[in-house]
């Protein structure tokens, strides 16, 4: 059963008397923006200066692409010696929506420098038979066909025996990528990856494409009078794939989002298109393009369609670039008919899982971990999100090949429990794990799989119910009077919106239900009804009995109360519904959550000033308090026990200095040395010790134990506290990859020791309310 939701309301705050007019001025509205107002200070926007680089992306300066340092100079001095020297260059990209907009900006951005087909080519693996990243079949083929410099994208950070095994073929390579570094640079001729950047830096937070975009400006800054096209076309695909990727819209990335999708509603209309796949796929999807939700749910979903059915999404990269119309149209129609196609696949996945879930125990169960030999790879992880969120539990989808022993698939994670984390504790019982906090990919030997299941879930037992407990958060409260044109050009202000920025969401009360009716999606090539319904209706209240239009999506109407109940919803423009309704100008809200009115289930955050105090910047003049943070978390859990303590009257101080960067290998040096002397002289250290010393979290000690322990040093837990005892015949033949493991994960808690010295204290305030 679906556990019910906790509902918050986030609090009006005082804004100062002239804050509504500055953002009048600077949004250039015809009415006072009230509700705008509100939003923009609640999401730290307080200034005339941050409203002018938040609102409009002309008063916003990007960074430049060598911001990468001497890695943007290498790669493009390597770039710049392939077009003197006419070498054949291939790109590498990846099947999802940023990989696929990644090739394609790679595609026309160095197909400027280089003749496409004859220079220049790409390959992208197949999902259903290859996994991310480089491969030594590709690489074979591409050695086979000439090619001397490889270029990855939105890939290869990580792959270093297929980078050895490049070089042994006679090829060199880029990197443009966004995920985890190795501890120690590759033998790579440049490596150009945001994580290697300060997380305050405006482009740390770039996803593939973006990046991707970064080193064609640089070749463009370098080679000014070779390129025929201008840069800024090739912006809607950058947005396409930020937006779908999910990365935080900060700093450049918000700029490119805003950019990009000005780019992107030329597309929609005959005169302006340039692209005439991508205007086939608005029109197909009934959007236009002005809306980063156009974006989410329309193009995303569809371009990583193709490779959840096909596998390989190869000519995704010819629908986006071509510019023959029948072509694209074709192309396009087929990507349609995969988007279809995958949600039949995940509806009726969807109920498989859920009739499975009924003979669990969910009380007693922290993270749902299920597998099937007959389960469509290509779908987990889509479905993983929704039983995710559906039941307030991280949820592990596995699809088992018996033939070869191993089950694959997808994680997602709820609540902001850090699943990355989670699993990573794990390794020992994986084949191989990738991802971040939020979502990941994983193999395992099937025999391994209860064990998996029961450690992961031991780990989280230790978490309060309150942790797991689904949380829907409401930025404003509205009656349906206020829905509409007015109400959405304010909202429209956070645009685009995504990760740290999520839409606004509304709380609307005593209201209820009319002129209700679902519908079953249709697929496009046969008119078949499909089993993925949505739910129509008109939303009435006290101050309009006239109603306002809405849908819920994968819901009958029989799901929808018959009484008064009060609703989170979010508001939202849809041109065809304008078409259909062009008595409400196309607006309407997509429903979140229903409670039956008055149920007294609406919380109010707190303000964020209550229980937290800004001292990161200068920890020297921290307040004279017992609740002093002095040391950067890498995890909100590492937060929840001094939060918990806070109050108004003794707020929690957060006082750690930035963290610095690291030299990883010498922490495994001190992790040994450690180990060593704790041996020698048979004394003992408590885990906190040694987590003081190293600065690190516990879950990054428990990996360096492993590698201890591979390394012949056997940890024992006595009751003074951890013991090592040298035993050098049981040390592993090659300890190697539980010695990288460790590198990895110290390499991973800084990047998020970095987030966590720059989070808005607004942030940290309403994650921590959650927890």
């Amino acid at each position: 059963m679906t556990p019910a939701a906790r509902w918050q309301i986030i609090p009006s705050p005082d804004l100062p008397d002239d804050w509504v007019q500055q953002v009048q001025t600077a949004a250039q509205l015809d009415s006072p923006p009230h509700f705008g107002a509100q939003l923009l200070w609640q999401r730290g926007i307080r200034t005339a200066e941050q409203l002018k680089g938040f609102l409009d992306p002309a008063g916003y300066q990007p960074a430049s692409p060598f911001a990468f340092g001497p890695e943007m100079a290498l790669a493009v001095a390597r770039l710049v010696q392939a077009c003197d020297r006419a070498e054949k260059v291939a790109i590498w990209g990846d099947f999802d929506a940023d990989g696929v907009t990644s090739t394609a900006v790679l595609w026309e951005g160095l197909g400027q420098f280089f003749t496409p087909h004859t220079q220049l080519t790409y390959y992208i693996p197949n999902r259903l038979i290859e996994s991310h990243g480089l491969s030594p079949s590709g690489l074979d083929r591409l050695a086979a066909e000439g090619v001397r410099l490889i270029v990855t994208c939105d890939t290869g950070s990580t792959d270093l025996s297929e980078i050895l095994y490049a070089q042994q073929l006679g090829m060199e390579i880029i990197v443009t990528d966004h995920h985890t570094l190795l501890p120690e640079r590759p033998p790579v001729v440049a490596i150009i990856n945001p994580r290697s950047l300060p997380i305050e830096h405006p482009l740390a937070n770039l996803s593939g494409v973006a990046v991707a975009f970064k080193l064609v400006e640089a070749l463009y800054e370098r080679l000014p009078e070779r390129p025929q096209q201008p840069l800024s076309q090739l912006t809607d695909l950058v947005a396409i794939g930020l937006i779908a990727d999910l990365v935080e819209l900060t700093g450049d990335c918000r700029y490119l989002a805003q950019v990009g999708i000005q780019q992107l509603q030329r597309q929609a209309q005959p005169a302006s298109a340039t692209r005439p796949g991508v205007a086939q796929l608005l029109a197909l999807c009934r959007r236009t393009g002005d809306r980063p939700t156009d974006i989410s749910f329309g193009l995303g979903p569809r371009i990583n369609a193709v490779s959840r059915i096909h596998g390989d999404a190869s000519f995704c990269v010819e629908l986006l670039t071509s510019r023959d119309p029948e072509r694209c149209r074709h192309l396009a129609e087929q990507t349609e008919l995969a988007n279809a196609r995958r949600k039949a696949l995940q509806h009726d996945l969807q109920q498989q899982v859920a009739q499975r879930l009924e003979a669990l125990d969910l009380a007693t169960t922290g993270m749902i971990v299920l597998a099937d030999p007959q389960w469509p790879t290509g779908v987990l992880g889509i479905v993983a999100g929704q039983i995710a969120q559906q039941y307030g539990k991280p949820t592990v989808l596995l699809t088992l090949d018996e033939a070869a022993g191993i089950a694959r698939g997808s994680a997602r994670s709820v609540n902001q429990i850090d699943l990355y984390q989670l699993v990573a504790e794990q390794a020992h019982l994986l084949t191989g794990f990738g991802g971040h906090p939020f979502a990941a990919g994983m193999s395992l030997p099937i025999e391994n799989l209860p064990l998996f299941a029961d450690a992961v879930n031991r780990q989280l037992r230790g978490l309060s119910d309150r942790l797991s407990e689904p949380v829907i958060a409401a930025d404003l409260k509205v009656s349906v009077s206020d829905l509409g044109r007015p109400l959405f050009q304010q909202l429209n202000l956070l645009e685009p919106c995504g990760m740290g920025n999520p839409a606004p969401r509304l709380l609307i009360a005593d209201c209820w239900f009319g002129n209700t009716w679902h519908q079953k999606i249709k697929d496009p090539a046969s008119g078949r009804k499909l089993q993925y319904i949505k739910t129509s209706f008109l939303l009435k209240d006290a101050s309009s009995e006239a109603g306002f239009p809405g849908v819920w999506w994968g819901h009958y109407k029989d799901d929808l109360p018959p009484g008064r109940c009060d609703v989170i919803a979010e508001l939202d423009f849809n041109s065809f519904s304008k078409r259909q309704r062009p008595r409400y100008g196309g607006y309407e809200i997509r429903l979140v959550d229903i409670r039956p009115a008055q149920t007294g289930q609406i919380s109010s955050q707190p303000a964020s000033a209550d229980r937290l105090v800004d001292c990161r910047v200068e920890p020297a003049i921290a307040p004279d308090s017992p609740l002093v943070l002095a040391h950067c978390p890498s995890d909100w859990q590492q937060l929840r026990p001094w939060w918990h303590q806070a109050t108004p009257q003794q707020p929690l101080v957060l006082a750690y200095p930035p963290p610095g960067d690291r030299n990883f290998v010498a922490v495994w040096k001190t992790l040994l040395g450690l180990a060593k002397y704790l041996s020698r002289t048979g004394q003992a250290a408590t885990p906190q010790q040694l987590c003081e010393r190293l600065q690190m979290a516990p879950p990054t000690l428990e990996l360096g134990l492993k590698a201890l322990a591979a390394a012949g040093f056997e940890p024992s837990h006595q009751a003074e506290g951890l013991m090592f005892d040298y035993r050098p015949e049981q040390a592993a033949a090659d300890p190697a990859e539980a010695i990288r493991l460790f590198l990895s994960a110290v390499r991973e808690e800084q990047f998020r020791q970095r987030y966590f010295y720059q989070v808005p204290v607004a942030t940290a305030q309403a994650v921590m309310s959650q927890l």
